[in-house]
């Protein structure tokens, strides 16, 4: 079985992509995150079509996240139980479901903008939430994962330069902290491979020439319980889908089971 999570930073945009990715791939479950689409906009019959079913927690421009499936979907669970919410509102950034032999979640975590921002505050309340949300499945005998948009680096080795991110988010030890308590809950992080290079970097900014210059981060995560992890055959940054016209910034991370 092949399962995948990838941050599409827009399914409008990148869906010729997707679908050719998705048929090239072999993927029979894909986690995305960014889907930037209303719900009601999202395109389930290309999906369809292409023999995907897809359970959907979206609602406009920003966030969204889905669960697409090809062997099955069941006990589909939209948004983060205890959500704490941002300014009022409980942003689509959770959706989980069953799919075939594994339960996954779909999760795209709070950017946390700066250290000093409210935002900031948001992303570790919500950290505690998702954690309290997936205890009881990861310590289940069903494999089961977490798998996202983490906008967190767990370690140094997972920024291209580390200094140049001093007193920025995404690697303060608060979020690192918020890291480990998730693991603490029964998960591990599944490390894929790079397909080049020394580091699995899964994000690239557009910027400066990041991509070329290989000036990364790997912050696109599968965390998951005994039972997944036993199961894993392999694991890899497709980094050949960030090339070329129309990429997203973030490559799809991709693990084969043994299920």
């Amino acid at each position: 079985m092949r399962i995948a999570t990838w941050n599409v930073n827009s399914i409008t945009a990148r869906l010729p992509r997707l679908l050719a990715w998705l048929e090239s791939s072999g993927t029979d479950v894909l986690c995305l995150q960014e889907a930037k689409v209303a719900e009601d906009q999202f395109p389930f019959e290309p999906l369809r079509e292409a023999g995907y079913e897809a359970a959907v927690h979206a609602t406009g421009r920003w966030n969204g996240v889905a669960v697409l499936s090809r062997v099955g979907l069941a006990d589909v669970v939209k948004g983060l139980p205890g959500d704490p919410g941002y300014d009022g509102v409980q942003e689509p950034r959770a959706v989980s479901a069953t799919c075939g032999p594994v339960r996954v979640w779909s999760v795209y975590v709070p950017n946390g903008r700066e250290v000093d921002h409210p935002h900031y505050a948001y992303k570790l309340q919500w950290f505690e939430a998702l954690r309290a949300a997936v205890e009881g499945d990861a310590a289940g005998s069903r494999p089961f994962a977490v798998m996202g948009d983490y906008n967190v680096a767990p370690t140094d080795d997972d920024v291209h330069d580390p200094a140049a991110f001093e007193g920025a988010t995404h690697v303060t030890p608060a979020e690192r902290a918020a890291l480990a308590s998730l693991r603490g809950a029964g998960l591990s992080d599944v490390v894929p491979r790079p397909l080049k290079y020394d580091h699995p970097y899964t994000y690239w900014d557009y910027r400066q020439l990041c991509f070329p210059k290989n000036r990364g981060m790997r912050i696109d995560l599968v965390y998951g319980n005994e039972p997944f992890a036993k199961a894993v055959t392999d694991s890899y940054v497709d980094r050949e889908e960030r090339k070329g016209k129309g990429a997203s910034d973030h490559a799809p991370v991709v693990v084969d089971l043994d299920v």
